[in-house]
């Protein structure tokens, strides 16, 4: 327990201002108890590290972005209290949450601070919050409509969004169609028509009102659904990672066997650029032969390579792992070959290998991935997958950087949001 405490003590003397106050900047000393944070039973981390309970009791727990200041504000998909939003507030320093205020009404994914706003998505939606000097929300009843009319079916709609420095926002826009088929055949519709509306990241302005989807720009196609997207500042480009498609064994099982299916294809991180094409649907990739290969509905069996100028992955994860968010790290708190690295949340798991629910690092140099992917906090599920004896308990979803360099892993099943810190010895 002596370590938890150093923990908490250092976050304390970050946070030796911090203050209660309204979203208004009107503030009170703290005089709040001071709390031990409680461990996070079961989660696996690398030596140095801890991990503890930040907050509890908000299911469907998203997105989410930290303050200057330390507030942590996190996206729901199920409205609690009629909020869709939520900050949360550690008035004390002790590395618990002890103040929470909801606003908006509409549930989502995304979220992103930038330049004096707080940016937030629903399902069909950007909008924007003015923020005061320590960013926090001036008027939460009354947010700026940026964007309204981006796609929305109810299947792969989660409107992940991230920043540029030139004024711009870019959004995740999902296929909620697996592939792009004719009406009642096995085989593909040419061209995909559904790549007009969804299937890419589409970039808006970020200072401008009332946009539409026509208004925005269909900057990065091919993408099925990229749930994980960030701004890169140490490359100044945009990294997304992309859900892979599924049913190959229920489709075309003369082509795919079952354990073929369960391990294709894989999902993918790429660093994109106007123009881009990822490829979907006519192609997908193979993490076992590492190509690019041609979809059945497009002639492929699983041997015909294609794609030639779609994108190569800078980084492939096993099928069925869900990658949900990616966060560089910037922060000093942790060992420096962490820096600059990225992690990832993975949301699924891959039925065939038995693994699941965690969060991996991926170190990079060059602004690129120079090693493979590592296990980095593990075993949110709670249970043996390899030999599962209840339901899952948590599923990592969204990830953030807090000022003093900890980590945060929100968990959208059971609403719990987690601190990974790191204590120097």
């Amino acid at each position: 327990m002596q370590m938890i405490k150093r923990v908490a003590f250092g976050t304390l003397a970050m946070a030796g201002l911090s203050t209660l106050g309204a979203f208004t900047g009107s503030f009170l000393p703290s005089t709040g108890p001071v709390d031990t944070p409680k461990l996070a039973a079961g989660i696996t981390v690398p030596a140095g590290f801890t991990t503890t309970i930040y907050a509890e009791e908000l299911d469907g727990a998203r997105h989410m972005a930290v303050s200057k200041g330390g507030d942590v504000f996190v996206r729901l998909s199920k409205p609690k209290d009629g909020k869709g939003t939520y900050r949360l507030r550690d008035t004390n320093g002790d590395g618990v949450m002890d103040e929470k205020t909801g606003f908006g009404d509409f549930k989502g994914t995304g979220v992103f601070i930038k330049n004096g706003f707080l940016y937030t998505s629903s399902n069909s939606g950007i909008y924007r919050y003015k923020l005061n000097a320590k960013e926090e929300v001036i008027n939460p009843d009354a947010p700026e409509t940026i964007v309204t009319g981006l796609v929305d079916t109810g299947r792969d709609n989660a409107k992940s969004i991230a920043l540029d420095d030139k004024g711009n926002i870019y959004v995740n826009v999902g296929s909620p169609n697996d592939a792009c088929r004719e009406t009642g055949t096995g085989k593909g519709m040419m061209p995909c028509t559904l790549l007009d509306t969804v299937g890419g990241i589409w970039r808006f302005r970020a200072d401008v009102q009332n946009q539409t989807r026509k208004d925005g720009f269909r900057y990065a196609t091919g993408l099925k659904n990229s749930v994980g997207i960030n701004w890169n500042n140490q490359t100044n480009s945009l990294f997304v990672l992309q859900h892979g498609r599924g049913q190959f064994h229920d489709f075309y099982p003369e082509l795919f066997t079952p354990q073929q299916s369960a391990l294709l294809p894989a999902e993918t991180m790429y660093e994109v650029h106007e123009g881009d094409d990822g490829g979907w649907p006519y192609v997908y990739y193979d993490p076992i032969q590492k190509k690019k290969m041609l979809n059945p509905e497009y002639g492929g069996d699983g041997k015909k390579t294609g794609g030639e100028k779609a994108l190569n992955p800078v980084a492939a994860f096993p099928a069925h792992f869900a990658p949900n968010a990616v966060v560089f790290y910037t922060g000093t708190m942790f060992p420096a070959r962490y820096k600059n690295g990225a992690f990832v949340a993975f949301h699924g798991q891959n039925s065939e290998m038995k693994k699941g629910y965690f969060v991996a690092f991926i170190p990079f140099k060059n602004g690129k991935p120079s090693g493979p992917y590592e296990v980095f906090a593990d075993n949110f599920a709670g249970v043996d997958l390899a030999q599962p004896d209840g339901p899952v308990q948590h599923r990592p979803c969204g990830l953030a950087q807090g000022p003093d360099g900890s980590l945060y892993v929100s968990d959208d099943l059971n609403g719990t949001i987690y601190r990974i810190a790191f204590q120097k010895k």
